[in-house]
């Protein structure tokens, strides 16, 4: 299945994506990590959704090759609108979702305020929205200098299986990622907060979950370094309807280290 890369101008921004397949649209939104990005995220999966549908992967604005901005008032909600955008202007009126991490608290947000944005059909959350625990892996996030030593240390706190810290390539390829221009600079924006001020939030797992009423599947990894077990169900238990699923052996990103076991609960979601 031919993947390709393509660019797109959204209210001034450029704004890159992977696409590939024909059918439904299934919009997959990547994670918020140094470095992170669309082809980084979601390479082990493309392939095989695109058998059976139209799949559309945006580098996030601030990520990979899409344009490096930051709201410093609605970081979180700039995205959001900016991919209803992109929907619409690819003529995406309806579409499976699918987010990890930050991508995943991104769908959980805009579906549980009052009035949502995006074109959600249903949605499938990967390791996002439950309490992010506050240890070394959610320092090593945080705390990233544009180092290789610090982006094995991110590795380490995305992935459960040590063989993603100690391949040397993969984690240049995710460094690579993050020193990009204006790469560092978009993510570390977003933690800046003035001095005194109290610390952002985390995300919640006191939502207006009842809000939501697209079909939902809840993917938690059952040795995420992250979030804390039993985190999935809990908040699938909100959402009527909803159901949760744990994916053995993985960490925060179970769609890169489980591709074959996410690929088919994702194409057995969307059948229904």
């Amino acid at each position: 299945m031919e993947i390709h890369r393509r660019t797109v101008v959204i209210d001034g921004l450029a704004t890159s994506y992977l696409e590939a397949g024909e059918g439904e649209p299934v919009v997959l939104l990547h994670g918020g990590e140094f470095g992170a990005s669309a082809e980084l995220g979601w390479e082990r999966n493309i392939g095989a959704l695109a058998a059976h549908y139209r799949v559309l992967a945006p580098d996030m604005l601030g990520f990979g090759q899409s344009a490096k901005v930051i709201d410093f008032n609605d970081g979180r909600g700039m995205r959001i609108r900016h991919v209803a955008r992109f929907c619409a202007v690819l003529g995406v009126e309806s579409a499976h979702f699918v987010g990890n991490s930050m991508g995943a608290i991104m769908l959980l947000t805009d579906a549980t305020c009052q009035s949502p944005v995006l074109p959600v059909r249903s949605m499938v959350v990967i390791c996002g929205g439950g309490e992010i625990q506050r240890n070394r892996y959610m320092d090593a996030l945080y705390d990233y200098d544009a180092t290789l030593p610090g982006m094995r240390k991110i590795v380490e706190a995305l992935f459960y299986d040590p063989a993603y810290p100690a391949d040397e390539r993969y984690v240049r390829r995710r460094y690579e990622s993050s020193i990009t221009p204006g790469a560092w600079e978009a993510v570390a924006a977003a933690r800046f907060r003035r001095p005194g001020a109290p610390p952002p939030p985390a995300p919640s797992s006191e939502r207006a979950y009842g809000r939501i009423s697209v079909p939902t599947l809840i993917v938690e990894g059952a040795c995420d370094k992250l979030l804390p077990p039993g985190w999935a169900k809990q908040i699938a238990g909100q959402i009527h309807g909803s159901r949760a699923a744990v994916v053995d052996a993985a960490g925060h990103c179970p769609q890169i280290e489980k591709p074959e076991e996410v690929n088919e609960l994702l194409l057995e979601f969307f059948h229904q």
